[in-house]
This record gives structure tokens, sequence and C-alpha cells, in this order.
């Protein structure tokens, strides 16, 4: 049982949520250990489609607990040994292959930001206090963000918004790409973008759609993206979701695909 998040499934969508919300949801060593756990398993579970991610009470999150004060970064570690919490569990969320929302109901600082970059969707409360205040404490940038914020908003949004740390207006984050949209009700979003992701797409289509476009952006040459995609589908094409999407348009009814995440192969050599 977790104590810092919690999930529920309903329908094929997954919500998992931030659970601190006495502490806006504050991010802990605990809440980094549950966090792994949940990642490192829900690929085995083929009943969960889609994962919505968001925060109990008026936070999403509001960055590392600093409860320690001063010393909340310092390690005994030697820096060989040393691996930074938020990396391990972005590193961790590029290997899922479902879709991934994050449904940002409130404050999200720190790694309450770095932590959805490597989600797919991110729908943020109008107005709420977002930023990667890094600079203005002290540290950098963690949770691999020096590798996901470029790639989603170019380097020069990515660098004036962690040299400066300021705080980040709503939609100047959905006009830099950060954000693809702003409600009132992010979690009602998060919701309605699921729900047609389950009810009209092949849980293998989206498990290689997932895959692919993440592992492209390190490619050095679009050959990569042909090899794999010719792969797809090769397989695709001998296999029952490509059959029954084709034949569903031809028939002009809705689709139902019976095939499971789990089934497909790997169509990128093993690469991380």
């Amino acid at each position: 049982m977790y104590e810092t998040i919690k999930t529920e499934l309903s329908d094929g969508i997954l919500t998992l949520t931030l659970n601190r919300p006495d502490k806006m949801n504050a991010y802990t060593e605990q809440m980094n250990e549950e966090l792994l756990d949940f990642y490192r398993k829900v690929n085995d579970d083929d009943e969960v489609r889609v994962i919505v991610v968001t925060g109990a009470g008026r936070a999403f999150c509001a960055g590392m607990d600093l409860s320690d004060g001063g010393s909340t970064f310092a390690s005994g570690q030697s820096a060989e040994e040393y691996r930074d919490l938020g990396g391990q569990v972005s590193n961790q969320v590029y290997e899922v292959n479902k879709p991934i929302i994050a449904a940002i109901n409130g404050p999200a600082v720190g790694i309450g930001m770095t932590m959805t970059l490597p989600m797919d969707i991110r729908i943020v409360k109008k107005d709420a206090k977002i930023g990667f205040v890094f600079g203005r404490r002290g540290i950098g940038p963690e949770a691999s963000s020096g590798w996901f914020l470029p790639r989603i908003v170019g380097i020069g949004k990515a660098l004036e918004w962690t040299l400066t740390g300021r705080y980040i207006a709503t939609l100047e984050a959905v006009e830099a790409g950060l954000m693809q949209y702003e409600s009132e009700d992010p979690l009602a979003k998060a919701y309605e973008i699921a729900r047609d992701i389950v009810d009209n797409t092949a849980a293998t289509s989206n498990s290689f759609t997932r895959q692919l476009l993440w592992k492209m952006l390190g490619a050095d040459h679009p050959h990569e993206s042909h090899l794999a995609e010719s792969k797809f589908l090769h397989w695709a094409g001998n296999n029952a979701d490509a059959d029954e999407g084709i034949q569903s348009f031809v028939d002009k009814r809705k689709a139902e695909f019976s095939m499971k995440a789990s089934e497909l192969p790997d169509f990128f050599g093993g690469n991380k």
C-alpha cells in the first residue's frame, strides 16, 4: 500500500494522485520510491490504457519538501554513487508504454514541474503558480530536465525560464508549448482526452507511438524513425488491430480493438 500517492483504475484510465495535501504534495524520498515502484509495474497491467497524474487538495506539487532546511540536498553518498531523486523517476516514466496526462491542478514548482516533462500531455489550472525555480534556491535543474525541457519548448525559452527562476504565466506556458491546455478544471479536461484515447484508439498503436516519438528526439537521422516505423507497420499489418481498424472504417462502425500493449514486440532494439 502506498502512503504518499494513491491510485484508482476505472474503465482503462488510471488516476495517480500525489497524496500529501496538508504539505501541498511536496516531494519526499518516500514519494520518490513509491512513484518508482508504480512506474516500474504499470507496463505489466494491460487494464491500464491511460495514466492521469494529479495532486490531492489545492496543489499539484509544491516542489521538494524543504522541512530539513538548508541540508535538504546534502548527501552522504559519493559523487559517483549519487543520483538525483527526480531523475530516477523521470527516466522510469520515459520507459512507460502508455499515454500519460498531467492534470496540474494547482501550484507546481521545481520538481513539481520537472516531473511532468516526460509525460505526454500537460493541462494546467489557469493562473496556477508554476516555475523552474532552482537558481533561486542555489541548486540546479534535475529530473533529467536538461534533456526534456529544451526539446519541449526550445533552448531559448528553456534557458530564460531556468536562468531567471521566475514564475511562468500559464498562458505563456501554453503559448510556448510547455502546456497543451490551461483550464479551470484540469482533471476534467484530462479525463476528456483520456476517454477519447481509450474509446477510439488501439493500445498497440499508442504504445508504439509513445515510444517512437520520445526515442526519435535523440536520433541522429530520420532513417532511424523510418526503420522503426517500417518494422511496426509490417507487424501491425499482419495482426488483429490493423485489420479491425481498417474494416471498422469500411463498415462505418466503431472499432473494437482486441490486442494488448504487452503483445507489442520491441521495435527499438532494446535501446534505453
